[in-house]
């Protein structure tokens, strides 16, 4: 059974992590700049995009434990919003992204009002229901130019506009700022009151209550936290690819894909969605630039094996390799 280490052991490993976190922020800032070749510059933004994505998800479904499968909504909803600011109004997307994290936090707080009266797997089957009603919706909503999606139209080199041409280094640091901020975030939360009564309802519901801990509001501050991270990352994407529509912003698989690198890289830990995304990502783009052409499906039966390979040998992530282990009931267990 792990024990409580002593508050200044919890101050070292805290400082350890901010440490490492700006070590490797250098690290990955320097990466790119060897680099020439387009395709690797873009599976690196990819990369990162994911990585942030995990680490929002991670806070809902890592520290609390809310298990969903239909971020793809949330998702959705910073790309629609940011790109309808766009195109209709002219509001350029690095406030059309505060826009889509502000609905993406309601949107997660409307699924999370019903349905967190759900425990359990209902929860989860709950939140992949919400998600594909939303997905026929939008497929047959003329608004938003149902099924055929919206193209963002090239207007100038910009930054303010996050458009650029061919360059896709700009993009890379736009994607790295993502990660890092989610990181920064994961990191508060975890260490504050939230992060303890989070952990706490995850391990005990009925033994958190005791504890005169509001569970209830507990949880939706975390889905508004989750879905503004992820909605965010919408309004990104979006830019980076110039069309949405709604199958490639509000699918299943794209819920799925939110999820993984969390869960292989270890869930309810601060660096399992980042090394996740650094394994998972990469290995799924390449099997599909490989092997995808050939149309029999290899490169999803490759990219599934890794998957099942992983969860069997590590089944409490990647980050185990490291001696780091998800937090428990308030109690940090990790102190490597």
């Amino acid at each position: 059974m792990a024990t409580s280490p002593r508050p200044n052991a919890i101050t070292r490993r805290r400082t350890r992590e901010l440490v490492v976190g700006a070590a490797l922020l250098v690290v990955l800032a320097l990466l790119p700049l060897p680099i020439a070749g387009t395709y690797l510059r873009g599976l690196m933004v990819l990369t990162l995009l994911y990585a942030g994505l995990a680490q929002g998800w991670n806070i809902l479904g890592g520290y609390c434990g809310q298990i969903s499968l239909g971020h793809a909504l949330y998702f959705g909803i910073g790309a629609y919003t940011s790109t309808l600011l766009y195109t209709r109004l002219g509001i350029p997307p690095t406030l059309g992204l505060f826009a889509g994290a502000a609905l993406g936090a309601l949107a997660a707080l409307a699924v999370g009002w019903p349905c967190f009266r759900l425990s359990g797997h209902y929860y989860a089957i709950a939140t992949l229901v919400v998600g594909l009603m939303v997905l026929l919706l939008v497929q047959n909503w003329g608004f938003v130019n149902a099924a055929m999606g919206i193209t963002i139209p090239f207007r100038t080199e910009s930054w303010v506009q996050l458009q650029f041409r061919v360059a896709v280094l700009p993009f890379y640091y736009v994607m790295l700022g993502y990660a890092a901020i989610a990181w920064i975030v994961a990191w508060v939360v975890e260490g504050s009151r939230w992060g303890y009564i989070w952990r706490a309802v995850k391990d005990d519901v009925a033994a958190a209550r005791s504890l005169a801990v509001r569970v209830f509001p507990s949880k939706m501050a975390a889905a508004a936290i989750s879905g503004a991270i992820v909605g965010a990352g919408g309004a990104l994407y979006a830019q980076y690819v110039g069309f949405i529509d709604p199958d490639s912003v509000l699918g299943l698989s794209l819920s799925v894909l939110i999820a993984l690198p969390a869960v292989v890289g270890g869930v309810g830990t601060l660096w399992g969605p980042l090394l996740g995304a650094a394994v998972l990502i990469p290995v799924q783009q390449l099997s599909v630039a490989w092997l995808g052409s050939s149309g029999n499906g290899v490169d999803l039966m490759i990219y599934g094996a890794l998957i099942m390979g992983l969860a069997l040998a590590r089944p409490q992530g990647l980050v185990s390799l490291f001696g780091v282990r998800s937090q428990a009931g308030g109690e940090v267990v990790d102190d490597a």
